[in-house]
């Protein structure tokens, strides 16, 4: 039975980011996978990092948990809106947070790359966005999949990182909204 974890990193109650993560999650459950979900915006958690990894910072019960969830999963879903081409301070504040050395990546001696402490697991992205793809794909060049793919997950091990844009969302007719989201509870049935 594969293991799911949705990390639904918009801020705002009721998003249309919600809608998709609760839809990814019900196509999962269907397909017969073991789904757990976080939703950032309901938990408490400082935002900052303070002092960086050289801090001595204590993980909020709710950052706990979220690192057993993680540790626990195959698979990782984060649903999130692009903001100035990137994800919200809420979601890079959770990675921020979460994703530390000794539990995501550990440093070694005399080498530039670490140890990745999260292989074995996979990750698809979900993210909306007000901009064209064209716009945000080959003018931009993607800033925040870069950096979600690469110097995050990639980095800590995860591999098979694909990305899912919905773009254009505030033009976006509701029957078009309809069918992205049946789109996405399809791919949660596939487990994909």
């Amino acid at each position: 039975m594969k293991k799911i974890l949705i990390i639904q990193g918009n801020p705002i109650e009721n998003s249309y980011g919600s809608h998709l993560a609760k839809g990814y999650a019900q196509g999962a459950a269907e397909s017969g996978a073991e789904v757990r979900e976080l939703v950032l915006a309901e938990m408490d958690f400082d935002l900052s990092l303070s002092g960086g990894y050289k801090g001595n910072q204590a993980l909020e019960p709710d950052l706990q948990e979220a690192q057993k969830l993680i540790a626990w999963a195959d698979h990782l879903v984060f649903v999130y809106p692009n903001w100035w081409g990137g994800m919200p301070a809420l979601l890079k504040g959770f990675i921020d947070r979460v994703f530390l050395p000794g539990f995501a990546f550990k440093y070694r001696r005399n080498s530039p790359l670490p140890e990745q402490l999260l292989k074995g697991k996979t990750a698809r992205l979900i993210v909306t966005m007000d901009s064209p793809y064209v716009y945000y794909r080959f003018y931009l060049g993607q800033p925040g999949h870069q950096m979600m793919k690469h110097s995050i997950l990639k980095f800590c091990g995860v591999s098979s990182v694909r990305a899912t844009n919905i773009t254009q969302l505030r033009k976006m007719p509701e029957s078009a909204k309809k069918q992205w989201l049946e789109r996405v509870q399809n791919m949660g049935r596939k487990l994909a």
